[in-house]
């Protein structure tokens, strides 16, 4: 299919230029200015033809550009920083101009709700085929783990744009974050990032970008990832619960799991507890968390869950709020009796 053609339009770095536009640091902006480079990270979106687009933070336009020649049925854009407003204002109209279609919203993406963006026949069932939408972002560095998780939990709830089905992500991220999403077990990186992103999609580190390809230059490289939502997740656990379950036992990476494990419960019962866990699961008690698969740490969720059923005064329990006590309801030698029973 032939590129969309558009009106003649200024490069990125004139209308840098004209609007006397700099990259906020409290914003954690930097501009990507290589359109080549641009074309190759949205290449990696995959097919945009006929698509519906939803690009967070598209700050001067780089990646807008490159999306529109794609061909797209419409284009959405969320920009925060108002500043951009002339220079997106330009792409929207020159794309209208095009028989395209761009809206623009400038709003903080937080504070938006995704639920009803794209048009109903798009929709799909979850274990179809992926609708024809995206999501695209070159995220800032201060909240890109923070959005992230808010969207993995939206993933898990198949809410959001993925009421629609399973809408697939392409984003960047600070190269560490990148690498540690699609973590493998055993690998340095895999940490609490890798089990949840793992856990509900397939994210795949898809490029790497020098720093020195962005302006002003960050002190470290830019990874891109892509992510297909999975059509069966990997634990069927409420994402609060399993994620409470994984950032507790990554709280001490070098320690054997069982010691982890025995942070979900009070000093009083824990040796107890903790060996159940692994009594309940079958597994090795001397892993180190980086070793656990994701199915490891669903089965340590079904066990916690269990106890926590069998026990309910220990879900008050939390090992990081040391300024609550968890009151006694029994002594510790009816504690043991109870468990073994």
């Amino acid at each position: 299919m032939l590129k969309l053609r558009l009106p003649p339009l200024p490069t990125i770095r004139d209308v840098i230029k004209l609007y006397k536009l700099s990259a906020l640091k409290h914003l954690s902006q930097n501009f990507l200015l290589d359109e080549r480079l641009i074309d190759k990270i949205i290449k990696k979106a995959g097919d945009l033809s006929k698509s519906h687009v939803l690009e967070v933070g598209p700050g001067p336009g780089g990646l807008t550009r490159s999306i529109m020649r794609k061909n797209p049925r419409k284009v959405i854009v969320i920009e925060k920083d108002p500043r951009f407003k002339p220079i997106l204002d330009m792409l929207a109209d020159a794309f209208n101009y095009s028989n395209g279609q761009m809206d623009v919203i400038y709003e903080d993406i937080r504070n938006i709700n995704m639920s009803n963006m794209f048009p109903i026949e798009e929709k799909k069932e979850w274990t179809d085929i992926a609708p024809n939408i995206h999501l695209i972002g070159n995220l800032p560095f201060n909240v890109s783990t923070i959005l992230i998780i808010e969207w993995l939990k939206k993933i898990s709830e198949r809410s959001g744009p993925w009421s629609y089905g399973r809408t697939k992500m392409l984003l960047t991220f600070q190269r560490e974050v990148a690498e540690r999403l699609v973590a493998r077990p055993c690998e340095e990186q895999r940490c609490r990032l890798s089990v949840m992103a793992q856990a509900w999609t397939e994210p795949n580190l898809r490029l790497i970008i020098p720093g020195k390809a962005f302006l002003p230059k960050p002190d470290v490289d830019v990874g891109v990832v892509t992510f297909e939502p999975l059509k069966s997740p990997r634990t069927m656990h409420q994402f609060n619960f399993f994620e409470r379950v994984t950032r507790t036992i990554f709280s001490s990476r070098q320690k054997y799991s069982i010691k982890c494990v025995g942070r979900l419960f009070p000093e009083y019962c824990r040796e107890e507890l903790s060996h159940m866990v692994y009594k309940l699961t079958d597994l090795d008690p001397m892993t180190r968390p980086m070793e656990l698969t994701v199915e490891d740490f669903d089965k340590i969720s079904t066990a916690y869950k269990y106890l926590l059923e069998k026990h309910p005064e220990i879900s008050l329990y939390n090992f990081r709020a040391s300024h609550k006590i968890l009151s006694r309801k029994f002594t510790k030698v009816n504690f043991i009796s109870e468990c073994a029973e």
